[in-house]
């Protein structure tokens, strides 16, 4: 199977890319194995227009719109290995299909690796959330705390007190020192150093958290700063250059979200160091922008 750009990835960030290239007239290739990040929340807030929508309902719209293209085909695959040619790239897909493109887009997004805690994983896209801006109006006026993973999470403790009263879990090794602490305190925010040892409530509701020393706190809201993890296995097999960010590695990409390699562009929590429905949205339509201009200009 031949096309100008083939897409890896048919999330958010996959479908947006798409959509310029279509639009531009050019024939594009979803391949989705239908396993996003964002499967495990019950709905997508913050995202323009779409406020309080299902991940599957915003994918299943932008795929009913795109498929009123003539030029736009999805195959849900999985994909295997993609090898280098002078014509572009060829994809095999685990199902049998090679795909062929003169350009390529990953969208494969990431792998959040949760903290051993049982009870966490449960919750995680739930009551134990990541982004408030995403998640954080529905658990607004509750007790909320923040468990401490890294530095990173210091700056997340001291913005949570705006949507409720907010303790830090510094989980007996994390700690805030001067002028942080000075700015956490000043915000309201509790300091807990007896760590989390387990998450409680009916179903993925959270009530309360259970404490090395045997404590138990009200808590309805858990922020957690996950490490993510690259798992796309295409990143080695190209040779893409990575690049440190605040939230941790990512793929090195320029204004038009191409990589360190001729023709792949990366798209989504790939390349993005802030992370959201909305900047998925915002960097697939850069890529797809991106993938348009080079196939134009042979960049």
């Amino acid at each position: 199977m031949d096309t100008d750009v083939l897409i890896i990835g048919g999330s958010f960030a996959g479908l947006s890319a798409a959509m310029q290239l279509v639009r531009g007239r050019r024939k594009v290739v979803v391949l989705d194995a239908k396993r996003p990040r964002n499967r495990f929340a019950k709905a997508s807030h913050g995202v323009f227009c779409l406020d309080g929508k299902t991940p599957e309902e915003i994918r299943s719209t932008a795929l009913s719109q795109l498929q009123a293209y003539s030029s736009f085909q999805v195959v849900e695959d999985t994909a295997d290995s993609v090898d280098v040619h002078e014509e572009g790239f060829a994809v095999a897909a685990q199902g049998g299909t090679t795909l062929r493109a003169k350009r390529l887009i990953l969208a494969t997004g990431i792998t959040d690796q949760l903290p051993d805690i049982p009870g966490v994983k449960e919750r995680w896209g739930r009551s134990v959330i990541h982004c408030p801006y995403c998640h954080g109006y529905e658990l607004s006026d509750r007790p909320l705390g923040v468990l401490a993973t890294s530095e990173l999470s210091f700056h997340q403790a001291a913005m949570i007190p705006d949507w409720g009263a907010t303790t830090l879990f510094t989980q007996g090794h994390l700690n805030p020192q001067g002028e942080v602490l000075d700015h956490l305190l000043a915000r309201g925010v509790i300091l807990e150093e007896a760590p989390i040892t387990q998450l409680e409530g009916d179903g993925d509701s959270l009530s309360e958290v259970v404490l090395a020393d045997g404590r138990k706190l009200p808590l309805e809201g858990l922020y957690v700063s996950p490490k993510a993890e690259l798992t796309s296995p295409f990143i080695d097999q190209l040779g893409l250059e990575l690049e440190e960010s605040f939230t941790g590695r990512i793929v090195k990409v320029d204004g038009f979200k191409e990589t360190s390699v001729k023709g792949v562009f990366a798209a989504g929590d790939l390349s993005n160091p802030m992370q959201s429905g909305t900047f998925a949205i915002a960097s697939g339509t850069m890529a797809g922008v991106g993938a348009h201009r080079s196939l134009i200009f042979n960049q």
